[in-house]
């Protein structure tokens, strides 16, 4: 029991709610649910049960379901209380089990580490998990679905695979390399692994899956009082930034990530762009702020004087309501953030152009460290393609294998699977 407790947990979120989950996992889970439960419920079905404690006191009557492993969330023994979600029921029930020998509180993430110990997921699934818990737009959850699901693992095996034919077919020419009628690679051998790495080069080249975290950067520039912060405010929907007749009133960077048609945008409002020699020391440093923010968008909406705003910037003819306004003649957009005019238009291709930058809508993305082992293995086979050494592309070829091993988890490290369930909740 010491080896391997019995972990409890809260895993149906914050009480009070109107329902609170208890689930136990380990080799005592089934004895731990006898013991509160005065019975052990039929497997896998639903049943109605009054849970005491050690000295028989009532905690709550509730919804209890037995899972014995191996056939479980968890790859164990797994027991289900749903109980009221009141927090002094809570607390009773998980003192209880507290009391229990061989039972612990869990830790973050260690019913899903148990999942990926016992073979349950691996390990891109978990990340793809985490990234689930994380999503705050509908697309982030699309993609964190796809990997959660096993996308992205279902399509490394398939790499794997591939890779383990193009290794057995350089073994058997070792094998037989003294053999007067050995014959060599065959010719396709060669176009073989450049298809593969080429593959692998195109999934490199996707859109990375922090995107959808970052979210599509768009900076709103140009000069003082050309409208930038109440263009920022109108597509936030809030008031984030101060508007002001006064030059120079905006002195500083202002973000706010926002969702716009379920894609994650970090908008950006910045100071108005003028000669630093006019502004005060205050307002040079936030120009000089609002040209880094330039440096790093992802998309760039100008407002000042057409034709002199960054490259590939969209020209925006804002406060469209003022008088004496003057139109662009290279306009993308005419608009009036006061009255709302073209702001419905502006949003649509906003969220057309981050869509096309960002992981498409339930396609698995890559994260950094999934990105760094497929690239290993990128680079593996290009090695191999231009070697024709038979003893040496077998050893690029075992390179490309651990790559994609230690993409899925099968050889991985402690201190990294710990980073990656410390981002889990209790009770997950």
């Amino acid at each position: 029991m010491t080896d391997n407790p019995t972990i409890f947990a809260l895993s149906s979120g914050t009480v009070p709610s109107a329902i609170g989950v208890i689930r136990v996992s380990g080799p005592q889970a089934g004895a731990a649910l006898a013991a509160l439960a005065g019975r052990m419920p039929t497997a896998r079905r639903a049943s109605l049960a009054r849970l005491r404690d050690g000295a028989g006191a009532l905690l709550d009557e509730a919804l209890v379901l037995w899972f014995p492993g191996p056939n479980t969330a968890t790859g164990e023994d797994l027991a289900e209380m749903h109980c009221h979600g009141g927090r002094a029921v809570i607390t009773a029930v998980e003192g209880a089990l507290a009391a229990l020998p061989g039972l612990r509180p869990a830790e973050p993430g260690e019913f899903t580490r148990r999942a990926f110990a016992n073979g349950r997921i691996d390990l891109a699934e978990a990340e793809g998990l985490a990234d689930l818990l994380s999503a705050e737009t509908e697309l982030a959850r699309a993609a964190a679905l796809a990997n959660a699901g096993g996308a992205l693992s279902r399509q490394v095996e398939a790499w794997r695979e591939r890779v383990l034919v193009l290794s057995a077919e350089v073994e058997g020419v070792l094998d037989f390399s003294d053999e007067e009628d050995a014959s060599g690679l065959p010719e396709c051998f060669t176009w073989n692994i450049a298809a593969l790495a080429e593959e692998l080069r195109t999934w490199l080249a996707r859109p990375r899956s922090e995107r959808l975290g970052e979210g599509f950067r768009v900076v709103i520039a140009g000069p003082p009082n050309a409208g930038k912060s109440t263009l920022f405010n109108a597509l936030v929907e809030s008031e984030a930034a101060i508007t002001s007749p006064i030059a120079g009133t905006t002195r500083d960077v202002i973000e706010r990530t926002v969702a716009i048609g379920g894609v994650p945008f970090t908008l950006v409002d910045t100071a108005g762009l003028r000669d630093a020699a006019v502004a005060d020391a205050i307002e040079a440093i936030g120009i000089d702020r609002a040209k880094g923010a330039l440096a790093r968008a992802d998309l760039v909406l100008w407002l000042g004087p057409e034709g002199i705003g960054p490259h590939d910037a969209w020209e925006i003819a804002a406060q469209a309501d003022r008088p004496g306004f003057t139109p662009k003649d290279s306009a993308r957009f005419t608009v009036s953030a006061m009255k709302g005019e073209g702001l419905s238009a502006l949003k649509t291709a906003l969220v057309d152009r981050a869509r096309a930058a960002l992981p498409k809508p339930g396609e698995a993305a890559l994260n950094a460290r999934q990105h760094a082992r497929l690239g290993e293995a990128a680079a593996a086979l290009e090695a191999a393609k231009a070697l024709s050494d038979p003893l040496l592309i077998a050893e690029e070829l075992r390179r490309a294998r651990l790559a994609f091993d230690r993409l899925i988890g099968r050889a991985t490290t402690e201190d990294m699977l710990d980073t990656l369930f410390g981002r889990f909740c209790i009770g997950k």
